[in-house]
């Protein structure tokens, strides 16, 4: 058995979860409103900046060449060609790029990154790893069984379900749960305790992230 393998409990709780949340289900539908996910847009352009900072700081400690140059890679392409990627998509829901640009992160999306660049910075490779998982494997699930239900008509939000279900992005997840099944083989049982702890709370703060956007959560004063 992998490491991922004994993730299964939390994980498969938390991609279920996320997939029966109003917000989940109505975005399978294409019957969401469009504040609420312009909202979810928004929050996810911020988070996609300091996502970035992650991967930096995973070419930092990557312990070979090999993993250096791809997580240099995955910040390649998060700044030069997902984010561009995301500003187009954003413009269909009308919101500009100075929109985007000003974002003020909710008290979730500020909790959530700076969790995970805390973790990046201080961390072990290992532990950057674990707490990068969730997202990438709880996107994966969310588009896959979205996508299972069928496509919506409204052919924004089947873009969004066609993209985080589709073959490159399985291939990317994939690769995120590899690395971390490699650098668990060898782990003591308090380090992969350790990872299963970050992993854990990655996963719930992915579910927050959509439960915040739901409510289009803002900060009390």
């Amino acid at each position: 058995m992998v490491f991922t393998d004994e993730l299964d409990d939390v994980a498969e709780a938390t991609w279920q979860a996320i997939v029966d949340h109003p917000m989940v289900e109505k975005l399978g539908e294409g019957t969401l409103d469009e504040a609420t996910f312009r909202y979810w847009v928004e929050q996810d352009y911020y988070y996609l900046t300091q996502y970035a900072r992650v991967f930096a700081h995973g070419a930092t400690k990557a312990p070979d060449i090999g993993r250096m140059g791809t997580f240099a890679e995955l910040l390649d392409s998060t700044i030069n060609t997902e984010m561009d990627l995301h500003r187009a998509y954003a413009a269909d829901f009308g919101i500009s790029e100075a929109n985007l640009e000003a974002t003020t992160p909710s008290p979730t999306t500020r909790a959530y990154t700076d969790f995970l660049v805390r973790v990046a910075a201080t961390k072990t490779f290992g532990d950057l790893v674990a707490a990068l998982l969730p997202c990438m494997w709880g996107f994966n699930e969310t588009g896959k069984r979205l996508a299972g239900r069928g496509l919506p008509d409204d052919e924004r939000y089947a873009e969004w379900i066609q993209t985080y279900a589709g073959e490159e992005f399985t291939e990317l997840t994939t690769w995120c749960k590899e690395l971390l099944n490699d650098v668990a083989a060898d782990a003591d049982t308090e380090t992969r305790e350790r990872f299963r702890k970050l992993f854990h709370t990655s996963a719930r703060y992915e579910y927050r992230f959509w439960d915040a956007a739901w409510r289009q959560e803002e900060w009390a004063i």
